[in-house]
């Protein structure tokens, strides 16, 4: 029996009907005792957790540079805080938010570096 590649395999699901194709993932489920889907959903997950780095962190000011006002205002925007501990947090360095996930992590160092600051991750 010839080995069908890869490309083989999916062009030959693309002529399936969604009928078909249930009853060959309950024929591989009985063949190998294994749920095809769950092993195609499983390995991304995994796969995607060991790539990563940790899935938050905590953005912390540094600097607030030469321009302490947009700063400021980055800051009130990004936690909702009052322009006086606003104005600590530009001041004194600290942390603006905790716990954020990566994305919206580096979404806030963004704007903050785009403001002047400097800021890292902890």
């Amino acid at each position: 029996m010839a080995k069908l590649t890869r490309d083989e395999f999916i062009a030959s699901l693309k002529e399936m009907t969604l009928l078909e194709i249930k009853e060959l993932v309950d024929a591989m489920k009985e063949e190998f005792g294994v749920d095809p889907s769950a092993v195609a959903v499983a390995a991304p997950v995994a796969a995607g957790a060991a790539e990563e780095g940790p899935s938050s962190a905590t953005v912390v000011l540094t600097s607030c540079g030469a321009n302490k006002i947009a700063v400021i205002k980055v800051i009130r925007d990004i936690t909702g805080l009052g322009l006086k501990e606003a104005k600590d947090i530009a001041d004194n360095g600290g942390n603006v938010k905790e716990n954020a996930s990566m994305d919206e992590a580096n979404e806030i160092k963004a704007k903050l570096e785009e403001a002047g600051a400097t800021v890292e991750f902890k």
